[in-house]
């Protein structure tokens, strides 16, 4: 019989013809890149259940890297008036992101990048080492043939480059 204090850390599963297992929690820390497509939204729906599942924290990492359209449309814009409105749209975005995950009941924090030639990939292996993740979780366009070729994927170089698994989603 487990004590209460051991249960914490469990979850139970019910499988077929009502047989129960208990397996552990396996993931306490996910990471979700987030940005505005719908491949990545579709990644952080799969994050917040499997969070919510696992009674795990999920820090969403975003990086902003387009340059906002406001009344000047960047024309005239010093590089530090340039990254303060970056850094304004990506700190904006991300609070409405986190919102969501807190509204459904998901412990939730952040992190923000800025930055015109930073990878992907690389921003989001860097901050798995840096937290501790135990998993990403990010959606994918599945591209093949020609349009992979020429796009590349940054789901593709997180498989390469992350030090812990990495669940994608196909939109």
């Amino acid at each position: 019989m487990l004590a209460t204090a051991d249960r914490a850390d469990l979850t139970w599963i019910n499988a077929c013809r009502g047989v129960c297992w208990i397996i552990p929690s396996m993931f306490k820390r996910i990471l979700v890149p987030v940005d505005a497509s719908p491949t990545s939204s579709a990644g952080l729906r799969v994050a917040l259940k499997l969070a919510r599942d696992q009674k795990a924290r999920l820090r969403l990492v975003h990086l902003a890297s387009q340059v906002p359209l406001g009344p000047k449309k960047g024309a005239g814009m010093t590089v530090q008036e340039l990254f303060a409105a970056m850094r304004k749209e990506g700190r904006r975005f991300l609070e409405r992101k986190t919102s969501l995950c807190r509204a459904a009941g998901v412990r939730t924090d952040d992190a923000l990048y800025i930055g015109l030639g930073k990878h992907p990939a690389d921003v989001v292996a860097a901050e798995a080492r840096k937290w501790g993740a135990d998993l990403i979780v990010m959606g994918t366009h599945g591209r093949r043939g020609i349009s992979h070729m020429v796009l590349g994927s940054d789901a593709e170089q997180v498989l390469r480059t992350s030090p812990v698994p990495v669940l994608l989603i196909r939109k």
